[in-house]
């Protein structure tokens, strides 16, 4: 896999990245869970009704984010990397995940084309990039460094959490509030 390079900063004047009829703040406090042995078997029956609904068009699915990492708290929300040719083509794949019981609920063309579907109950997001996608390899090795690196994966459960009291009802704060500990994971893991 190759390294991609540290994120760069999101620009600060985005346009609304609000699709459809969602909040667009939190309506209830982020809380951090103690890690569920589920949460795979979870990932495996979205994956299957993924591509089932999509065939050939999804070219990877993969279980990303802390409830990827055995034993490391996370919010009770499994988080998926869905890889399609074109994530700006979104008659290619939406109206197919639409079916099968997912909504479009963010579009950031600005930030690698991501798109971002919810399952009904938002216990999943599908966050959609396309092929050799700097942020989708990013997500690979930051699961995968956490995964054998016990003491960065309880340093980033440290930092979850004092995020999440922080911020506890801004997403936009809890991102930031963990975000150094992830900068930081990744310069270990290889990435400048």
């Amino acid at each position: 896999m190759r390294l991609p390079p540290l994120p760069t900063p999101a620009p600060i004047d985005v346009p609304s990245r609000v699709v459809g009829d969602r909040p667009t703040q939190l309506t209830k406090p982020i809380t951090i869970s103690p890690y569920d042995p589920a949460w795979p078997a979870r990932f495996r029956r979205e994956e299957a009704r993924i591509r089932a609904a999509l065939g050939t068009k999804a070219l990877a699915v993969d279980h990303v984010g802390s409830t990827a990492v055995p034993g490391l708290a996370a919010k009770d929300r499994v988080d998926i990397d869905l890889i399609v040719a074109d994530p700006a083509d979104e008659d290619a794949y939406v109206p197919a995940l639409a079916d099968a019981g997912y909504r479009l609920a963010t579009r950031e063309p600005y930030w690698y084309e991501h798109r971002c579907l919810w399952d009904a109950n938002h216990d999943v997001n599908l966050h959609v990039f396309g092929p050799d996608c700097d942020e989708h390899l990013r997500h690979l090795i930051l699961r995968d460094w956490l995964r054998a690196h016990p003491g960065d994966r309880d340093r980033y459960e440290a930092a979850k959490r004092e995020a999440a009291a922080a911020s506890p009802m801004s997403m936009n704060g809890y991102v930031a509030g963990k975000a150094g500990v992830i900068l930081d994971i990744l310069r270990r893991a290889g990435l400048s």
